[in-house]
C-alpha cells in the first residue's frame, strides 16, 4: 500500500468510512447482522445452524451470497472498464445504495441490507492490482494486523518507521463511519441510507481524480 499517493490513500480512508457508515446502519436495522463484516455474518450462521435458528441463518447465508455476488460483479466491471475501474466500481456501488435506499420504504428490511452486503462486496473491487484486491475497504482485521506487523518492524528497526500509520488510517475512517452511521440512523432511520448513496455518489467523483495512481 505504500505505493499510492497520500491523496489516493485519503480517498481510501474515505472508503472505509462508508463501509463503516453502511455496516453501522445494517447493524442497526437488523440486531447484530453486518453489510461488511463477513466474518460476524459467518459467525452467525454457524451459531444459528447450530442452534436451529433458520430464519437467521437464512438471513447470515443471503448477506455473505450478496457480498460475494458484489465482489463477482465489481470484478467484471473492473475488467471491462480497465481505463476506468474505480469510477465504474464506484458507479456501482452508488447504484446499490440508492436501490436499497429507495426500497427500504417498501420492502421488508432484509432486501435493501442484501443490496447493501452486495454494494460493500462491491466497494472492494475498487483497488485492485493484477486481478487481485490491493488494499482491504470493508474488512479491518487485516489492517489491525499490518498495524501490529509494522510497529513490531519500527520497534526493531527493521522496516519504515511509520509504515503502519497508512492502516491506522483505514481503521480510523472506518471506525468514524461506524459512528456517524450510527447517530444517523438514531436520528433518520433508514432515511439515513440516502447519506449513504450520496456519499457514494461524491466518492465516484473522486475516485477520477485518483484513477491514474495504479502504481
Amino acid at each position: 500500500m505504500r505505493r499510492y499517493q497520500r491523496s489516493t490513500l485519503l480517498f481510501a480512508a474515505c472508503l472505509t468510512g462508508l463501509a463503516g457508515f453502511v455496516d453501522a446502519l445494517a447493524y442497526s436495522s437488523m440486531g447484530g447482522f453486518f453489510a461488511s463484516f463477513m466474518s460476524g455474518n459467518t459467525t452467525r450462521l454457524g451459531v444459528s445452524l447450530a442452534t436451529g435458528a433458520t430464519h437467521d441463518a437464512r438471513i447470515g447465508a443471503g448477506l455473505i451470497l450478496s457480498f460475494v455476488s458484489g465482489v463477482v460483479a465489481a470484478a467484471i466491471i473492473g475488467r471491462s472498464r480497465p481505463h476506468h475501474q474505480r469510477v465504474a466500481v464506484m458507479a456501482l456501488v452508488t447504484l446499490l445504495l440508492g436501490g436499497a435506499a429507495l426500497f427500504a420504504p417498501y420492502h421488508p428490511v432484509i432486501v435493501p441490507l442484501l443490496l447493501l452486503a452486495t454494494a460493500m462486496g462491491a466497494e472492494n473491487g475498487v483497488f485492485t492490482r493484477d486481478g487481485e484486491v490491493s488494499i482491504g475497504l470493508t474488512y479491518m482485521t487485516g489492517a489491525l494486523v499490518r498495524i501490529g506487523q509494522g510497529l513490531a518492524a519500527a520497534l526493531m528497526g527493521e522496516g519504515p518507521r511509520w509504515d503502519w500509520a497508512r492502516y491506522l488510517g483505514l481503521w480510523l475512517g472506518f471506525g468514524a463511519g461506524v459512528i456517524t452511521g450510527a447517530r444517523c440512523y438514531a436520528a433518520y432511520g433508514t432515511g439515513a441510507l440516502w447519506i449513504a448513496a450520496g456519499a457514494a455518489a461524491v466518492l465516484t467523483v473522486g475516485a477520477r481524480a485518483t484513477q491514474r495512481d495504479t502504481a
